[in-house]
């Protein structure tokens, strides 16, 4: 089994380029060890967590059958294989493969489907989820998932911010059937919103209130949405950085160009200013991918699906 310093060398060694500048690889090589024990290697080897899953996702199905493999692919290429489910939904079963020996190359999806069907096949995932530092669309079969975007919150400065747009700390969560009803006009109006982005849980959001990351956005005094952002997840990549967890306008405020601001003011407002500000965008949510990289954030890496 590999270590989760070995792990953590190779996936450093698969980021995108800009972002090795934005933090020293010692540090940031101890936080990805850090987070491939904390999980990776932990799903690999923990039969209790294990047996957990089974009996939640798989019941009746051995617990070795939900556990982490890292399993070769050809001659020269690893892969750290996962059983994952869709927002923890049963029916939405899907392989992953996001942490790989080398960086990704064309040349691997089909050996990398076969390995994944060969290890889940019993649990009929749906699709094998890969990421890569590559941009979008790099990888000729592959479906579109999410992208990453970021930058370093000192880079985020706010301009021409449009008169009366504020973002003030959340103090509680009476607009929350507010933000759902904004959730659902989008969808009414992209029907392929539904699978791309939704509101987080009210217990979650409870949480980014109590730390003081959730933010009511006011355009001239007038409640327009919420904005909120996280700093325990594993999509920090080993990153000092904040989360997205939340950003949405109602429909009245939609479309007219205040979207672009509402990272960047999160970000200003966030405490840690020396942070790094990261979200996840679906690659075919093209008005939030527009306004993240109008805001100054960078693609970074994302994930594809290849057949398995």
């Amino acid at each position: 089994m590999i270590s989760p310093r070995e792990l953590a060398e190779f996936t450093l060694e698969q980021q995108h380029p800009v972002t090795r500048g934005w933090v020293d690889d010692a540090t940031r090589l101890a936080g990805l060890t850090k987070q491939h024990e904390e999980l990776d290697v932990l799903l690999a080897t923990d039969l209790e967590v294990a047996t957990l899953r089974a009996s939640r996702f798989a019941p009746g199905y051995p617990p070795e059958t939900l556990l982490n493999y890292w399993v070769p692919v050809g001659d020269d290429l690893f892969a750290m294989l996962s059983m994952r489910f869709e927002n923890g939904d049963v029916s939405k079963p899907f392989a992953d493969a996001s942490h790989l020996s080398r960086p990704l190359e064309t040349r691997d999806l089909e050996a990398l489907g076969v390995a994944a069907y060969n290890t889940y096949g019993m649990h009929n995932p749906r699709y094998l989820r890969l990421w890569s530092a590559e941009p979008v669309d790099v990888f000729p079969g592959s479906a579109r998932d999410r992208r990453q975007f970021a930058a370093p919150i000192k880079d985020l400065q706010p301009c021409d911010v449009p008169p009366g747009l504020v973002l003030t700390p959340a103090e509680d969560l009476k607009h929350y059937e507010d933000a759902q009803r904004a959730y659902d006009a989008v969808d009414q109006d992209h029907p392929d919103h539904p699978v791309q982005a939704g509101i987080q849980s009210r217990d979650s959001l409870e949480e980014t209130v109590a730390a003081g990351r959730l933010f009511d956005v006011t355009v001239d005094g007038v409640w327009a949405g919420y904005v909120g952002a996280l700093v325990e997840s594993e999509e920090t990549l080993a990153l000092p950085a904040y989360v997205v967890q939340e950003l949405i306008l109602a429909p009245e405020f939609r479309g007219r160009g205040l979207g672009t601001h509402l990272s960047t003011l999160m970000a200003q407002a966030l405490p840690d200013t020396h942070s790094i500000l990261i979200g996840t965008i679906h690659a075919n949510n093209n008005g939030a991918t527009t306004a993240a990289t109008t805001a100054g954030r960078q693609d970074i890496g994302g994930w594809l699906q290849v057949p398995c």
